[in-house]
């Protein structure tokens, strides 16, 4: 089962680079961020006649994630829990009925910059959502991929330039050690299993995300950001992680690529 995350920056804009992307790399799953659209207006259509079932949870204008998959899916929810006041469209769970069912959570984490500051601690408490909700499901010990844009920088080594990110609410240590929270659940980062090393100077096959100013892509001066944590039984079941980083140089890129895995279910 391959399983890709990739933040598309607005369906209406990236429409056919994501049609593109599917066709070539067939995932059998997508996880899509910041749709930037409401469900209504969500093309479902166009992704159905490409043989995928779609499930969305939009917002207008901002935000939004979706879940496009050639397999049944089942037993979808909607929102994190735990702040029934947050009207953010940022996450999204289904089933995935394979040969062995997996659980997908799609999550799209604030930004949270500036920083310190209000969308800061936004940042952070849904953080803390997102570990005390993944607390309740591991439990159940099933496979359970957790994937989509964490707008976090693990470590050094997941950046050109690390020094350049040291204020900013994606490298900061308070959101790093949340990060570290939700990992040491027992989950494991899947790119860096499979990548455990990273030689001197990395290419951008390391990297999920450039920004759109200053040459980044051409200098390669990106981040990884986009990650896909599995459960124990997720863990056992995987084949690969690999970022598709060249379609970043093709028309109309958005300013993340995909990031997948193959799992043997």
């Amino acid at each position: 089962m391959k399983i890709a995350t990739f933040n598309i920056n607005g369906i209406k804009a990236r429409i056919g680079a994501l049609t593109d992307w599917l066709q070539e790399a067939r995932p059998d799953v997508a996880v899509l961020q910041e749709i930037k659209s409401v469900d209504a207006n969500f093309p479902a259509p166009h992704f159905e006649d490409l043989g995928y079932q779609v499930e969305t949870h939009g917002q207008k204008s901002f935000n939004g994630v979706a879940i496009l998959s050639k397999l049944p899916l089942e037993d979808v929810s909607r929102g994190l829990p735990g702040d029934e006041a947050d009207e953010q469209a940022r996450y999204i769970e289904a089933t995935v009925i394979g040969d062995v069912p997996v659980r997908v959570c799609g999550l799209y984490l604030p930004n949270g910059n500036p920083a310190p500051g209000p969308k800061f601690d936004y940042k952070l408490a849904w953080m803390q959502r997102l570990e005390a909700h993944l607390a309740t499901l591991l439990p159940r010990e099933e496979p359970m991929v957790i994937c989509g844009d964490y707008n976090i920088i693990p470590q050094a080594e997941d950046a050109a330039r690390p020094a350049a990110w040291r204020d900013d609410a994606l490298f900061r240590p308070e959101s790093r050690a949340a990060w570290r929270r939700i990992v040491n659940l027992g989950l494991t980062d899947a790119f860096r299993v499979c990548h455990p090393h990273m030689p001197p100077h990395p290419g951008p096959e390391h990297y999920s995300f450039w920004d759109y100013q200053a040459g980044a892509w051409n200098r390669n001066d990106g981040i990884r950001i986009d990650h896909l944590l599995l459960s124990p039984q997720a863990a056992d079941l995987l084949n690969d992680c690999q970022i598709d980083s060249a379609i970043r140089g093709r028309d109309k890129p958005s300013d993340h690529v995909p990031v997948w895995i193959d799992l043997a279910a």
